[in-house]
Formats: C-alpha cells, sequence, structure tokens
C-alpha cells in the first residue's frame, strides 16, 4: 500500500487523518520509513513496513459503507459478562480497523449496555469505535458528524450514545 501526502486515510486506532508525508525516522538505532498521518490536532508515526495494512486502509466506499449500515439492523451478538474475556472479544474485533469491525462493537456494545454497566474499558472501546466511524461516515457521505450521529442513534434505536445513559 503506497499512500501519497495530502491522501485521507483510516488509522486503525484513531480514526480518520491525513497523510502529511513519508519519511525515514531512527528509532533506537533503526532507521525505517514511516507515515506522518495528522490525525485531529495530532500527528501519528505509521510504520511502512509489511503491517501497514493493518494500520491504514482508505476511508470505505461509499456504496460500501452503505452496505456496512446494515450492520445496525442485525441484533446485537451476545459479548462475554465476564470483563477480561470481553476485553479479549473486543481487541480482536479492532484488529485490522475495518469500518465493518467498528460497525460490529458499536452495534455490540450497545446492546450488551442495554442490561449491563459498561466498565470504563468497555466504555473506552465504544467511544474509540464511534468517534472512528463518525469521522469516516462523515468523510464519505460528505454529512456534518452531528448528522452522522443522530443518523447512528437511529440505527441503533437509542437516545444517546453517552456513558451508560
Amino acid at each position: 500500500m503506497n499512500f501519497q501526502a495530502g491522501d485521507t486515510v483510516m488509522h486503525w486506532s484513531y480514526g480518520l487523518g491525513q497523510i502529511l508525508r513519508l519519511e525515514e525516522r531512527d528509532l533506537a538505532g533503526s532507521i525505517s520509513m514511516y507515515y506522518a498521518v495528522k490525525v485531529r490536532e495530532l500527528t501519528v508515526w505509521v510504520p511502512a513496513d509489511s503491517n501497514l495494512g493493518t494500520r491504514l486502509r482508505t476511508p470505505t466506499t461509499q456504496s460500501a459503507f452503505k452496505k456496512l449500515l446494515a450492520i445496525f439492523a442485525l441484533p446485537a451478538k451476545p459479548l462475554p459478562e465476564d470483563k477480561q474475556l470481553r476485553k479479549a472479544k473486543l481487541l480482536e474485533l479492532t484488529k485490522g480497523g475495518s469500518a465493518e469491525s467498528l460497525c460490529q462493537i458499536i452495534r455490540d456494545l450497545t446492546g450488551f449496555k442495554k442490561d449491563n454497566r459498561l466498565n470504563d474499558n468497555d466504555q473506552s472501546f465504544l467511544d474509540q469505535a464511534r468517534s472512528a466511524l463518525l469521522a469516516e461516515w462523515s468523510f464519505v457521505r460528505s454529512v456534518p458528524v452531528e448528522q452522522a450521529e443522530l443518523e447512528l442513534r437511529n440505527l441503533l434505536g437509542v437516545e444517546s450514545l453517552k456513558v451508560n445513559s
């Protein structure tokens, strides 16, 4: 995967960003190539190595994104009651940072929240997935983030996506 300065990308953890440049960096005596990615007010350095595809991706196309929204119409998949097992499941879902996994995390944690209280870790996963998805949604569908959030709440059938509301 070769990105160019100015390309819009999705970072697996931080969400929507823009490639600033590709440059050599010396890290612990090892010189490697890194992409500088601007995500909100943060610059993230992403190694341009064989794992790049699991760290950065192009935003989902509009037609593929529209199909992803069908995930919210499906019943939430049950998450483990045990917090450590649940954390492991959520970590597994986040690997690769696909828009599909973001939708699944949001759907499943929202479903879990109906009968359970989210712990700080659960809420952090939900907030991170929500923020990344809404930024991508806004970009792909050319709508304000507030409109994307309203549409997401409608799809989920919830009034708010905030902490344990």
